[in-house]
C-alpha cells in the first residue's frame, strides 16, 4: 500500500488522533484498529495497514502497538469492543469497514478520554503477549483476561503506561495458533503468557529465548518443555493442570453417578500425544477395576467431534469423559448438545461446562490459575529467570454437580456424593 493510498484509508474510515506529536514520548503509542468483519479472509488488509504504518516511520511491534478489535459480522458487538479501546487509552481507533453514524458516536465517546494519561515521561514500556488456544467465546475467557488485567495491575502494571498487552485467541485452530506464535515471537515481547498444550508447542517451534509462562499444560516433562517441575531451565515454565491419576478420579465419579456405564469415550486430540500417553497407563489399571473400558476417540475439529460422538452413542451403557484441551474447550456447546441428544452421562474439566448444562465437572479453578500464571509474567518483567521458576501443580479441585442435567438424563445422584460435591446446580 502506498503512503497516500495509507493516509486516505486512514482519514476515510477511521477516528485518529495524530500519532507524530507522540512518537518522541518514551512510551510505544498504541493504535486501536476496530472492524466489523472477521480476521480471517482480512490477512490482505492487516497486511497492507501494517505496512503502510510501516511508510510513515511505524513498525508494529517495535515502535508502535496494535490492539485488534474484530466483530465478526456482529455489528451489535461494535460498541463493546469500542469501549474496550477506550478503556485502554490507545492513542488512536482506525475505525474501518463499520457504519457512518458509529463512527460519529465512536468520535464522541473516543474524545472524551485524557490521551495525555498515555504515558508518564521516562517510565519504560514492557510488553506481553497472551495466546490462548481457546476461543474469545469461551465462557472462561473474559473472566480469565480479567484476573490477568486485575493480578498485573496489583503488581503495578498498568496498560498504556508502563505495559502493552497483546492478546491473540487459537480457536482450537492449530494452524492459526502456529500464526500467532509467528506473529508474537516476531513483537519480541518480553513475556508470553499462554495456554494449552499446543500453544506451547507451536511457541517452543519459533523461540528459545523469549520467557513462556503456561496454564493448562498437563505433562510438560512428558512433552520436553521443560527438564524438570522444580528446576525447568530454559525459557519456559508455568502451571500444570492435573496430575494422571485424575483419570481414575474422574471414571469413580462417573461411575457412582451412572453405575450402569460400561464404556466411556475419550476425546483425544491426536496432536496432543502427551495427554493420551499420560492417561492410557491409568486407564488400563484402573478401568477393569470399575468394569469400564475406555474408548479413545480422535478429533481435531466440530466435524470429527460430532461423528465420534454419534458413533459411539450407537450402542448402549456409554458414557463420556471430556478432558480439557483446545479441541474440547472450543466445541463446548457443541459437545454439551451431542451428550444431551444422546443421554451420555458425562464428567466435564471444569466448572463452566457445569453450569452449561454439563451433569457435572471435577478440576481446576482456571481463572485463579491465570491468576496465579500472571505473577510469573510479574518476576519475569522484573528480571527473574523463568528456568528458575518451579512448575507449580494445582493444589485444590473442585466438584459440581448439575440435579438438573441429571433428571434430565433419568439419573439419581447419590445423596453422599451430593454431599461432597464442592457446588450443586438445582
Amino acid at each position: 500500500m502506498k503512503r497516500r493510498d495509507f493516509i486516505t484509508l486512514l482519514g476515510g474510515a477511521a477516528v485518529a488522533w495524530p500519532l507524530a506529536a507522540r512518537a518522541q514520548q518514551p512510551a510505544m503509542p498504541v493504535i486501536g484498529f476496530l472492524r466489523s468483519t472477521s480476521p480471517e479472509g482480512a490477512e490482505h488488509l492487516v497486511a497492507a495497514f501494517r505496512d503502510g504504518l510501516k511508510g510513515t516511520g511505524y513498525v508494529d511491534g517495535q515502535t508502535v502497538g496494535i490492539e485488534w478489535r474484530w466483530a465478526r459480522g456482529d455489528v451489535d458487538r461494535l460498541p463493546e469492543l469500542a469501549a474496550d479501546l477506550v478503556r485502554r487509552q490507545v492513542n488512536v481507533i482506525v475505525a474501518n469497514g463499520v457504519r457512518r453514524d458509529f463512527i460519529t458516536l465512536l468520535g464522541g465517546t473516543a474524545a472524551a478520554w485524557p490521551v495525555t494519561a498515555h504515558a508518564q515521561q521516562g517510565e519504560q514500556m514492557r510488553r506481553i503477549g497472551v495466546l490462548l488456544a481457546t476461543g474469545q467465546k469461551d465462557p472462561d475467557t473474559p473472566n480469565r483476561i480479567a484476573a490477568m488485567r486485575q493480578a498485573l495491575q496489583s503488581f503495578g502494571w498498568n496498560e498504556g503506561r508502563n505495559l502493552w498487552i497483546d492478546i491473540r485467541f487459537g480457536e482450537g485452530d492449530t494452524k492459526l495458533i502456529q500464526k500467532h506464535a509467528v506473529e508474537l515471537v516476531g513483537s519480541n515481547p518480553d513475556a508470553i503468557l499462554v495456554l494449552g498444550t499446543v500453544v506451547v508447542m507451536a511457541l517452543r517451534q519459533v523461540t528459545r529465548s523469549i520467557p513462556v509462562v503456561f496454564v493448562q499444560v498437563s505433562d510438560p516433562v512428558q512433552a520436553g518443555f521443560v527438564s524438570s517441575l522444580s528446576h525447568p531451565g530454559g525459557n519456559i515454565t508455568g502451571f500444570t493442570t492435573y496430575e494422571y491419576t485424575m483419570g481414575a478420579k474422574w471414571l469413580e465419579v462417573l461411575k457412582d453417578v451412572s453405575p450402569s456405564v460400561t464404556r466411556v469415550l475419550f476425546l483425544l486430540n491426536p496432536e496432543n500425544t502427551a495427554q493420551w500417553a499420560g492417561f492410557a497407563p491409568v486407564f488400563e489399571t484402573f478401568g477393569p477395576t470399575t468394569g469400564v473400558r475406555i474408548v479413545p476417540g480422535a478429533v481435531r475439529d466440530r466435524d470429527e467431534v460430532e461423528s465420534v460422538i454419534d458413533s459411539f452413542a450407537r450402542e448402549p451403557d456409554g458414557g463420556l469423559l471430556v478432558p480439557p484441551d483446545a479441541i474440547t474447550l472450543v466445541h463446548q456447546q457443541l459437545i454439551l448438545r451431542l451428550a444431551a441428544r444422546h443421554r451420555l452421562p458425562a464428567i466435564y474439566p471444569y466448572r463452566a461446562w457445569a453450569v452449561n448444562g454439563g451433569l457435572l465437572s471435577y478440576g481446576i479453578d482456571v481463572v485463579d490459575q491465570f491468576r496465579r500464571a500472571t505473577s510469573y509474567i510479574n518476576r519475569i518483567l522484573k528480571g527473574e529467570n523463568p528456568g528458575d521458576l518451579p512448575v507449580q501443580a494445582p493444589t485444590e479441585f473442585k466438584m459440581v454437580i448439575n440435579l438438573k442435567a441429571a433428571k434430565a438424563l433419568g439419573l439419581d445422584v447419590p445423596a453422599a456424593l451430593v454431599a461432597r460435591a464442592d457446588e450443586v446446580i438445582e
